[in-house]
């Protein structure tokens, strides 16, 4: 028989909230075995305390979370609420400044208010679990935290959004453009009716920013991340990277450099070969690069009910063994202000399409402004446009590894120079 029951406050019972309350009910004996304590869900809050048909049998109803979190008699607040302010940020507080330990799915709020709330945590004795917040149901945050504490940390990237890479999947393999699996992905919900905050890149700026403090010891630093989201990547950009032997995705990297601490996530061509490459549909996947272990990849569902109900239970799993630990791996005392690195030092490869005017002089002059800024060529593909653009022809450049700001002066100088229309593409090029 178990010692004492672990008693869960539940603040939101959505998709994850639901799918919590059921995993915990199926999994009950299971979690008794591996800690001793029996995990009951005694109070819940939501919009409505109507009939859901889930196992809250003999469990509180609080119509403000902001209360549950002050009064009800709990071992654990669960906030599945989401929202970097509002009733998630200020019940959070709430339990913490009561000394009430919390699991939390919201990466807005963490990537806002994460270092408010690990201090408040560290004052009152408790833990801030977070495994939830990025990645779902794939570890990573334990795996920075705990299993590669043994290592500096050189470089996290990954697929941190799975409805850019569900869009950008069916955008290659269906050769369907982007509005249309944009639908798609809206229909079967995985993208909201305001898709901004996943398909602009913020929802992955957010994760990067938190996976950033954990590999690198820092202090979160949102506003370093430089963000660019999937809307102009075309179907021509996509059969230019196949052609190339690269595929698409939207990439978040955090990396140490001679320059600072990079954060940036942005459109990203990557081998077809690589792990990431591969990672297709609605699926994350993050690459861990170690001193001592080397490159590590986990792959795995990134959102989801039954995938993000997995990793709360994870955090519950801990707690209820006693585990209380920094929330960012160290106390926020000794976490570091890491210097920001400006994306224009960043060094790579790049590929640029330009619609270029067909004549005589055309390409030379662009090659003369690349050869200005001292940036070599790896390939150059041209193509001609049909009906309306028949005066213009599609050229896509392949650069070896030159800086930010020297190919973006060179593009500049070619817009002037009026043999391309448009602004020419740009998507950096990730060759580890």
């Amino acid at each position: 028989m178990p010692d004492k029951p672990l008693k869960v406050g539940l603040a939101g019972l959505g998709t994850v909230g639901g799918a919590l309350a059921r995993l915990m009910a199926a999994r009950r004996d299971d979690f008794v075995a591996r800690t001793g304590r029996s995990p009951e869900i005694v109070a819940f809050s939501a919009r409505s305390d109507g009939d859901r048909a889930l196992p809250l049998e003999g469990a509180v109803f609080f119509a403000d979370p902001v209360t549950m979190a002050e009064k009800a008699d709990i071992d654990v607040f669960v906030e599945l609420i989401g929202g970097a302010e509002g009733p998630a940020y200020a019940a959070v507080k709430a339990a913490l400044a009561r000394g009430v330990p919390v699991v939390t799915a919201n990466k807005a709020m963490l990537a806002a208010h994460g270092l408010e709330l690990a201090e408040m945590a560290e004052r009152s004795g408790v833990s801030l679990a977070y495994e939830a917040a990025v990645g779902g149901g794939v570890p990573v945050i334990k795996t920075l935290r705990e299993a590669l504490a043994g290592n500096r940390i050189l470089r996290v990237s990954g697929i941190l959004n799975g409805t850019c890479n569900y869009i950008l999947s069916r955008m290659e393999t269906e050769r369907l453009p982007f509005d249309v699996c944009l639908k798609e992905a809206q229909r079967l919900g995985y993208a909201e009716a305001d898709p901004t905050f996943d398909v602009g890149g913020f929802d992955t700026a957010h994760k990067l920013s938190i996976l950033a403090s954990l590999a690198f010891g820092a202090r979160i630093d949102a506003g370093a991340v430089t963000v660019e989201g999937i809307e102009t990547i075309t179907l021509a950009d996509l059969a230019a990277a196949d052609d190339l032997g690269f595929r698409i995705k939207l990439l978040g990297v955090a990396a140490r450099t001679d320059h600072g601490v990079e954060q940036r996530v942005h459109p990203t061509m990557i081998a077809k070969s690589s792990a990431l490459a591969q990672t297709m549909g609605v699926l994350n996947a993050v690459t861990i690069d170690g001193d001592a272990v080397g490159a590590l990849t986990l792959i795995g569902p990134g959102a989801g009910g039954a995938a993000t109900a997995s990793a709360v239970a994870a955090d519950l799993v801990d707690l209820a063994r006693g585990a209380v630990a920094p929330a960012f791996g160290r106390p926020v005392g000794a976490l570091v202000e890491a210097e920001r690195a400006s994306l224009q030092r960043h060094e790579g490869g790049y590929y640029v399409r330009l619609s270029v005017l067909d004549k005589p002089g055309s390409l030379a002059a662009i090659a003369r402004r690349m050869a200005d800024r001292a940036i070599s060529m790896e390939s150059i593909v041209q193509k001609r446009a049909g009906g309306d653009d028949a005066a213009y022809v599609s050229v896509a450049l392949i650069t070896h590894a030159t800086t930010e700001t020297a190919i973006r002066e060179a593009l500049a100088l070619t817009l002037q120079d009026g043999v391309v229309r448009d602004k020419p593409q740009l998507i950096r090029i990730e060759r580890a």
